[in-house]
């Protein structure tokens, strides 16, 4: 017996290779891939001409016909502001781009030609306070009716939200981005599902939004605990994870495991949960550690039990952790 195992684990076992067959790179090359491959650190400039410079750099603007930058001046205060907005066709709603925007932001209409002056105020203790007029703030509270709109001063930061369909606007003398949240990308209706066949039990099944998946888990769980954390995985292709667990409910250190695994993937890319699956368990001969599911109340039954949930941006089937014995017989 031991004559056999010592001959599958000479087969099968990773031994570290003394020799490679490979030849070093140049130099000037080494250093291109690695600048090719490394974080953008870069931040944003106050000037909206280099700002369009470096984002057509980055995203080669001239052959990618997708990336569109709509340049415009911005009315605030009777001046006029040179800004641009940067976003990739197909993945935005342009209805509302176009009237909660543009619209606001282009238009002469009293809130952006009234003149700001100095807000003027006095203290209890008659202190004169004066407080200088802001355009950031003043774009962010008066002249945009978005519902979500955020800030990020990191090119990066930046990048990675534009990528999944969030609008970013540059506007001169600032150096900040409003980040504007207005996906409108197709995606398919919420299916029934079609592995786990179910009679007298819910009929919706995952699809491959992660925002729409998320929905379905809290329409089931009606809790302020259940948590949903977000994380980035893969250096080239960013694709977007989400960790739910039940903060009452589950161990921290199942949760604290679970978030290190993923968080700590030094991988160019994943697209799919299986992958993801693969890469984080313990052992590529153990049992399957981990279960992938199509249906939403199976997650939310795992998460009331104190499991673990990793929703894969991209795909329909959600991992929980961890599996044990019982579920091999039970599909419940």
């Amino acid at each position: 017996m031991s004559n056999f195992l010592n001959t599958i684990r000479n087969i099968f076992e990773y031994k570290e290779k003394q020799s490679y067959d490979f030849v070093l790179l140049d130099t000037a090359v080494a250093q291109q891939t690695q600048d090719f491959y490394s974080p953008i650190t870069q931040k944003v400039f106050p000037v909206c001409d280099k700002n369009i410079e470096f984002i057509k750099e980055k995203y080669s603007t001239l052959i990618n016909s997708d990336i569109k930058i709509r340049e415009f001046y911005l009315n605030v205060q009777n001046k006029q502001y040179k800004s641009f907005l940067f976003y990739i066709d197909g993945m935005i709603n342009t209805d509302s781009i176009n009237h909660f925007v543009l619209n606001p932001l282009m238009l002469k209409n009293k809130s952006n030609t009234n003149t700001c002056e100095d807000h003027i105020t006095t203290s209890p203790d008659k202190v004169t306070i004066v407080r200088q007029f802001d355009i950031q703030s003043y774009i962010m509270d008066s002249l945009m009716p978005q519902n979500d709109v955020s800030t990020s001063e990191d090119f990066s930061d930046i990048f990675s939200k534009v990528n999944t369909g969030v609008s970013a606007l540059f506007v001169d003398t600032i150096p900040t981005c409003f980040l504007i949240d207005a996906k409108g990308f197709e995606k398919r209706g919420i299916p029934v599902p079609q592995n786990e066949f179910v009679i007298r039990g819910s009929q919706e099944a995952f699809i491959e939004s992660v925002r729409t998946n998320t929905s379905l888990i809290r329409r089931l769980i009606n809790s302020e605990n259940l948590i949903i954390e977000n994380c980035s995985v893969g250096t080239v292709n960013k694709n977007t994870c989400c960790i739910c667990y039940m903060k009452n409910i589950a161990n921290p250190d199942l949760v604290a495991e679970v978030k290190y695994r993923v968080n700590n993937l030094a991988i160019d890319a994943i697209t799919s949960s299986g992958e993801l699956e693969q890469l984080i368990k313990d052992s590529p001969f153990a049992l399957p550690q981990m279960i992938a599911t199509e249906r939403p109340d199976r997650v939310a039954h795992y998460l009331l039990e104190g499991r673990v949930a990793i929703i894969v941006n991209g795909t329909p089937y959600v991992l929980v952790a961890p599996r044990n014995f019982y579920r091999f017989s039970c599909i419940c």
